[in-house]
């Protein structure tokens, strides 16, 4: 018979979950995981890595499109719309796959199905969405001293802007389409809808984002997000800020969306296809949470900074327990949880220091506090810049618009943020992250030494220009 009683049970596969598993089974936790569809979870399958594979595609299309700017010729260039979204499903595909072995290889026990906590140490397990993997344990009940709730996020539904899987779209249909479309309205301009109007726009389409808010990528600094705003609109894309949609009317083939341009205007855009990127709500429902208490707060789970919540014994991490929504701030999360639990003192997670990436075209990073944020604070700040026209290997790689912004304590030399935009600066921006998380000054940045020639002298040469002493431009 097969073991119904572990030391954790981990709600949700996806990076948080699965990452957290593996590490409590290092910790010598006799471990289990719940997943009702997909190992990896929605990252994995339907998110952070499938869009990547849909924008490299993009990448490499943009750059043949543009070969004789290398002093290349490439004819007859062109596209395989189904072929890109098959490469994509592959990828996700193979990483599917290694989660599946990584849980063999770690000893995690899988269990397939939907899981609902029936008092504080048991939960009962019924069926799942999808066939489950071989040797998966399936429905009953499952005892376990600890529960980790990692169930993620869903996209979120704004009224009138349901999807209906055909003309108005989610990240979901937005990722394996039927067909390309040749004109697409997308609203929302966060990190998902800004990546999709940027691999549509890639390939052909005529791209309208539509923004509530004052700026497009809100939680951007706002030089970072006026310049990329810029580029953006350079390709083509047509960016309303301020704004809403107030009404979609479907035709057979095709949407007339009314927006309110928030000046007292309204017009009326005739696109094929709507992808709403209005943000994500966490999974809390069905979970049993009223029934053992568990605090919630504005559709998330309520944790101190070790991810316990109210109840003792049931912790949340990722997506459902709150923002930021990230992948790589899930998987911290679950580890400072289960390290917790074992009684090795970690250090809770600061927040400050998570970095968010953007892998539009081009691309943004970021890390810590933005200029407004400091200003906020009454902080006495400092800021250098560093454009990539002034960096050698940026002109050479033909990628030479960009920025790097960085803001420093002027009392204390602490870095307070970074933000950046431009080619592979979700690359970069990990120096930053490094550097915040060792509490290095200043003078210490300005004392290492930067390999030459690459995009990272441009990181230096922003900490200079804060101070005086900029040297390449």
């Amino acid at each position: 018979m097969a073991d119904t009683s572990f030391d954790v049970i981990i709600i949700g596969s996806g990076p948080g979950g699965y990452v957290t598993a593996i590490r409590a089974a290092q910790l010598g936790f006799s471990t289990a995981i719940v997943e009702r569809e997909y190992l990896g979870g929605i990252c994995l399958n339907w998110g952070c890595i499938p869009t990547k594979a849909l924008l490299r595609s993009a990448e490499i299309f943009h750059y043949l499109q543009h070969a004789k700017d290398y002093g290349l010729t490439a004819e007859k260039v062109g596209y395989d719309g189904a072929a890109v979204v098959k490469r994509s499903r592959a990828v996700a595909k193979r990483l599917n796959d290694g989660v599946g072995f990584l849980m063999k290889k770690n000893k995690v026990a899988v269990i397939w199905g939907e899981a609902a906590i029936d008092s504080p140490g048991r939960i009962t397990v019924k069926a799942g969405r999808s066939e489950p993997p071989k040797g998966a344990l399936g429905v009953g009940s499952y005892q376990a001293k600890h529960i980790i709730i990692a169930t993620g996020a869903r996209p979120r539904v704004l009224p009138g802007l349901e999807s209906d899987k055909k003309l108005v779209w989610t990240y979901f249909e937005a990722m394996a389409p039927d067909r390309m479309p040749k004109s697409l309205l997308v609203v929302g301009s966060g990190a998902i809808g800004i990546e999709f109007a940027s691999f549509y726009r890639s390939f052909g389409a005529e791209v309208t984002v539509v923004e509530v808010l004052p700026q497009i990528l809100p939680v951007e600094d706002a030089e970072i997000s006026g310049f990329a705003r810029k580029q953006f609109e350079k390709q083509g894309i047509k960016i309303f800020t301020g704004a809403k949609v107030t009404r979609l009317d479907k035709k057979g083939d095709s949407v007339a969306a009314t927006v309110d341009d928030g000046k007292g205007g309204t017009q009326t855009l005739t696109v094929e296809r709507v992808i709403s990127a209005v943000g994500v709500t966490g999974n809390i429902e069905n979970l049993g949470l009223e029934k053992v208490g568990v605090k919630t707060e504005r559709g998330a789970v309520v944790v101190d900074p070790l991810s316990r919540t109210n109840v003792p014994g049931i912790y949340a991490i990722g997506d459902v327990a709150g923002p930021p929504l990230l992948a790589h701030k899930a998987e911290h999360e679950g580890v400072i949880c289960v390290e917790a639990i074992k009684g090795l003192k970690p250090h809770p997670m600061d927040r400050r220091l998570i970095p968010g990436c953007t892998y539009c075209s081009p691309q943004i990073a970021s890390v810590g506090l933005t200029e407004a944020a400091a200003k906020e604070q009454k902080l006495d700040i400092r800021v250098g810049r560093f454009p990539f026209v002034g960096n050698g290997k940026a002109i050479a790689l033909g990628e030479d618009q960009g920025l790097v912004k960085v803001i420093f304590d002027k009392k204390t030399g602490a870095l307070l943020g970074a933000h950046m935009v431009g080619a592979e600066v979700t690359e970069l921006i990990q120096g930053y992250v490094v550097a915040m998380n060792l509490e290095t000054t200043e003078e210490e940045l300005m004392h290492t030494v930067f390999p030459h020639p690459t995009l990272s002298e441009m990181m230096k040469e922003a900490v200079l220009d804060a101070y005086g002493r900029v040297l390449n431009i």
